[in-house]
């Protein structure tokens, strides 16, 4: 049986992020992600475990992780979004989603080296792509936002 991407013949752009309390900034990430992979390319985003974010940043999201891979899908530009593994591994994402690009946000430095690491290593052809900071908007970030909900509310 043939798979997804062979009976597609799209390009298969990989994207991927938390994705707490969704954003302009987030939006424009996954377009401009879309648009690295070229006129038909199809975007898979990989949405972060609530587990994974605990453990990066410390601190738990607002919005649960069923919640953020359904509003993530939900956008026009996403043709697909999944829960990341509980355990995160590199090999698999690969192996499952089968990218042909790799984009990565501003702020996603560790991941990509990572990555790029990875991929030489394996002598894979996949092109990453780094999408730069927009912008400067006044809630183009989760934190941001956080930020603004507490100071509105202690008025």
């Amino acid at each position: 049986m043939a798979s997804k991407k062979e009976m597609s013949k799209r390009t298969i752009v990989l994207a991927s992020g938390v994705f707490d309390l969704l954003h302009l900034g987030h939006v424009k990430f996954l377009e401009e992600a879309k648009k690295s992979g070229g006129k038909d390319a199809e975007l898979v985003v990989i949405v972060a475990r609530d587990s994974t974010m605990e453990k990066r940043k410390g601190e738990k999201p607002v919005m649960f992780e069923n919640q953020r891979r359904t509003l993530v899908e939900s956008l026009k530009v996403v043709d697909e979004a999944v829960l990341g593994y509980e355990k995160f591994d590199l090999g698999k994402v690969i192996e499952k989603i089968k990218p042909d690009v790799i984009a990565f946000g501003y702020d996603q430095d560790g991941m990509e080296k990572n990555v790029r690491d990875y991929v030489e290593k394996q002598g894979l052809k996949i092109k990453i792509v780094r999408i730069s900071k927009f912008e400067e908007d006044e809630l183009d970030s989760s934190s941001k936002i956080k930020k603004k909900i507490i100071e509105d509310f202690e008025r």
